[in-house]
């Protein structure tokens, strides 16, 4: 029974059927023991806060393109989907909603409750997640999938933390932290954003104890001034190294601090005295470690002033800042104010600006990590692409600080660090314990826990299995590339690969390919605050899951940002209807039931021309996404469509399937089939829905368009001088209509054609057809030359083309086209001229080239003739 496509094409009814077949069938899922060779991807696992947008729309779609695309090639192809916990990202969305809907603290609750509401609100999202990932037609193995605290990513996280703990590379210390006021937890270096923020220098006069005089320090946070316990100068500094041993009395706070000598002050920088506050300021906590200074912590978790504020205390940092400034100002102490713009580090997740304050917290030790992490992309083991990226991830590793991975959260892997209050043990284990290994009495763990990028680090291996010894992680790992933007190559991808390393003694994977941002059409970041987002659910709704895919793969480059537009999204849309129309084409006229190509001898010049063009565009496909140029492979396999097949090839065929039953016809149907199936295949990875639906009403083998071969060159349908002669007919074809155009003739005027020419083996009668069907030609003369008067002559390569006037053209519009056209070719043989008689052009020039341009003059002047002969045939 003959297999029919819909009028119109409706991706709302299809793509939810085809995603379900192909779940049903287990395309997704690879057999362990397939013996093919392996690729696999993990996806960057999303966070269960919410829901997808367009930024992981892209992300995602970038990797559904390659894994479809390997599977195509014969690989056994595994795509593990999962998603991240994201502490604190999370456990704020489930406060704020406890908050709103029922006026509750997760502290009303108490840990364990709220807890239960967390996981709750994570079965939710995941499971909303996963219907989105589904729906953009990701092709993951949801068999395997995972998330970031399930039970065997937890037992990986434990064995990693007591492994690094065991050999020293995890510690527990006090350090100063980036802490979060708002989030009320410390934050890894890689969680503080910078932005520049106006500000002052506050200049404070310090006095010095039993002296008239004062040293002036400068600081753009006063408010840290009650937890000063020195001020610093140079000791080459000659304007400042009297004061070296001196005593200052600070102000407000009648304190006594020394003045102590340190390199970290710069000479000439400022007053040259540096006020030192050891438990606020990553630099002062260093020079107090240096000279054995107290740390005086002057705020609270909430970033309100403590009791080392004196009067302030209570007082929210700022209202602090405003009311001590008025009082230094008021007892004589400010010197002036000098407005600032300062880089201020901010929280990741709510924008907060960043407390640095000492605190006990867990450390990971990064150096000794770092090293290996750092040759693996030196020495190629590991390539960015683009490769520029790699200088990002250098300049981290190479001045990476150790990592805070403790987090005053309940959402997340609890630190399994047990202490004994009795005996003041503390033990560090990967089973929970009640009692204490040294005297027997009941322990506590540690209540904080570990930062959500510590289990996301070790996401290419646990979710393969690790720390067991799975047939997974045989097959699977090192994975083959990793997909991601370049916003989280400090977060998450230099992580992951130290990691792997470390543990697995193995690079996590071989290439990182980077993509950039989705922006809007004005190239804006998508934003709540701009109302510039897009939900990519709402595109698929209205346009479909190819569209979407299309709409962000177009134009792709890796490492750059994207801008997305309604122009995109509906080029999309058009280019669906176009390859459906095309398709219902072909079936209309289709009797034949198989696409095995008829043998070369039955092939017609444009059957050549097309397959040969379809051949050469396999090669540079597949080189294009063997190199990570998503968007240029997808470019040309559009043009090819678009172009070559529908508006071409299409039109080209009609004449010969109009003649039913005849040996022409039959080679004409399974042509196009195999063309069509081709492209179809081609396009598959981008374009999922649409391209199977069309396949499996084509005549076909195998069950899937989607572990169909991936189509590959043949030196069998290379046709380099068919192809060639028909890009000449195409190439006059398009010089008539052209033409036509121009002197506003419209296709119903049929003209008789003259060809002039030396290619007789072009320009013969098996092409007439062509001429007749798509250049209005009413008869076709092959001549060696043309004696009638009154004509219009298009000049291209391989011929000249005589169209007799008659009635055809205004005399006058023709004479000044071809005026403009002498004029034009006139100026290109002088500027030819001008340019090969300059003899440092000769000199310099390379050969080639300038044997090039003088090709060209020659060219210009051939043509010169030619039109001064069509000028004066008009006279």
């Amino acid at each position: 029974m003959k297999k029919e496509l819909a009028k119109t094409y409706a991706p709302n009814e299809i793509e939810d059927r085809l995603y379900a077949t192909w779940c049903e069938k287990g395309y997704f899922t690879p057999a362990l023991d397939d013996n093919k060779p392996p690729f696999s991807i993990v996806i960057p696992p999303p966070n269960v806060t919410g829901q997808l947008h367009m930024g992981h729309a892209l992300d995602e779609t970038l990797q559904d393109i390659l894994v479809r695309y390997k599977r195509m090639q014969g690989f056994s192809t595994l795509w593990v989907p999962g998603t991240d916990h994201a502490g604190i990202a999370t456990q704020i969305k489930v406060e704020e909603r406890l908050r709103v809907d029922e006026g509750l603290s997760r502290y009303d609750l108490g840990r364990e409750k709220f807890l239960e509401r967390v996981w709750g609100w994570k079965d939710t999202y995941e499971a909303r997640i996963t219907g989105q990932l589904k729906k953009l037609g990701a092709s993951c193995d949801w068999s395997r999938q995972r998330f970031t605290m399930d039970e065997g990513c937890s037992k990986a996280v434990r064995e990693v933390f007591v492994n690094l703990y065991n050999k020293g590379l995890i510690y527990r210390g006090h350090r100063i932290i980036n802490w979060c006021p708002r989030c009320l937890t410390a934050l890894s270096d890689a969680e503080v954003e910078y932005e520049d923020q106006p500000g002052f220098f506050w200049h404070i006069k310090y006095p010095i104890k039993g002296e008239d005089g004062y040293v002036e320090v400068a600081t753009t946070r006063p408010e840290t001034m009650f937890g000063d316990t020195a001020v610093a100068v140079n000791p080459e500094d000659e304007n400042t190294k009297h004061l070296i041993g001196k005593t200052l009395i600070l102000p407000i706070v009648n304190r006594e601090i020394p003045v102590i000598a340190d390199d970290y002050v710069e000479i000439g920088f400022g007053t040259g005295c540096v006020k030192i506050t050891p438990a606020h300021d990553p630099n002062d906590f260093l020079v107090g470690q240096r000279h054995n200074l107290e740390q005086i912590k002057v705020m609270n978790d909430n970033a309100t002033m403590n009791a080392f504020a004196g009067k302030y205390e209570g007082m929210e940092r700022y209202a602090c800042r405003k009311a001590l400034v008025a009082d230094l100002e008021k007892e004589g102490f400010l010197v002036s104010v000098e407005p600032h713009a300062h880089n201020v580090g901010v929280c990741y997740r709510c924008g907060t600006t960043v407390e640095p304050l000492t605190s006990d917290q867990w450390f990971v030790k990064m150096k000794p990590l770092a090293e290996p992490a750092i040759k693996a992309v030196e020495d190629g083991s590991i390539s960015f692409v683009p490769e520029r990226f790699s200088k990002n991830y250098f300049n981290w590793m190479n001045n990476i600080l150790d990592w805070c991975i403790s987090r005053q959260l309940w959402w997340g892997h609890r630190i399994p660090a047990f202490y004994c209050d009795s005996c003041g043990e503390m033990t560090v284990s990967k089973e929970d314990i009640t009692v204490c290994p040294k005297c027997g009495k009941p322990v506590r763990q540690d209540s904080d826990v570990l930062d959500t990028w510590f289990s996301s680090a070790l996401w290419p291996f646990s979710t393969l299995g690790w720390p067991e010894k799975t047939a997974e992680l045989e097959k699977y790992y090192p994975t083959s590339v990793l997909v991601t933007g370049y916003d989280i190559i400090t977060f998450w991808v230099s992580r992951m690969i130290f990691s792997g390393l470390e543990h697995i003694g193995e690079k996590p994977f071989s290439k990182v390919f980077i993509h950039g941002l989705v922006r809007d059409a004005q190239g804006r970041k998508m934003s709540k605050s701009l109302g510039n987002g897009i939900d990519p659910l709402e595109i698929i709704e209205t346009y479909g899951a190819d569209a979407l895919r299309f709409a962000l793969a177009t134009g792709i480059a890796p490492g750059n940002d994207m801008r997305f537009s309604d122009e995109k999204i509906e080029s999309a849309r058009n280019f669906n209807n176009k390859i459906w129309n095309a398709a219902r084409f072909v079936l209309m006229n289709l009797t034949v039931e198989d696409a095995t190509l008829p043998p070369v001898e039955d092939l017609a010049l444009e059957d050549k021309w097309i397959l040969s063009l379809l051949n050469t565009l396999a090669k540079e496909v597949t080189v294009n996404l063997d190199k990570y140029e998503l968007g240029v492979a997808l470019s040309k396999i559009y043009d090819f469509i678009w172009d070559i097949f529908c508006d071409w090839y299409i039109e080209i065929a009609k004449p010969r399937l109009n003649d039913k039953g005849s040996k022409a016809n039959e080679t004409c149907q399974k042509v196009l089939v195999y063309t069509l199936s081709s492209a179809l295949k081609l396009l598959h990875p981008f374009m999922p829905f649409i391209t199977e639906e069309i396949w499996q009403t084509l005549p076909h083998e195998g069950e899937s368009i989607m572990i169909a071969d991936y189509p590959a060159y043949t030196d069998a349908l290379a046709f380099p001088e068919d192809e060639a002669k028909m890009e000449a007919v195409i190439t006059a074809i398009r010089a008539i209509r052209v033409r036509r155009n121009e002197m506003n003739v419209p296709p119903s005027k049929k003209a008789k054609l003259y060809f002039v020419t030396d290619s007789a083996d072009i320009f013969n009668p098996s092409v007439s057809a062509h001429f007749e069907k798509l250049a209005s030609a009413s008869a076709c003369d092959y001549t060696s030359g043309y004696e009638g008067d009154d004509a219009v002559q298009i000049v291209t390569d391989k011929a000249t083309v005589y169209i007799p006037l008659a009635d055809m053209i205004d005399f006058e519009k023709e004479l000044a086209r071809l005026n403009g056209e002498k004029q034009k070719t006139e100026g290109e043989i002088t500027r030819l001229e001008k340019k090969l008689s300059n003899e440092g052009f000769v000199a310099k020039a390379p050969a080639a080239v300038v044997e090039g341009e003088r090709k060209k003059l020659a060219a210009y002047r051939e043509t010169l003739v030619k039109i001064n002969e069509a000028i004066e045939k008009i006279k």
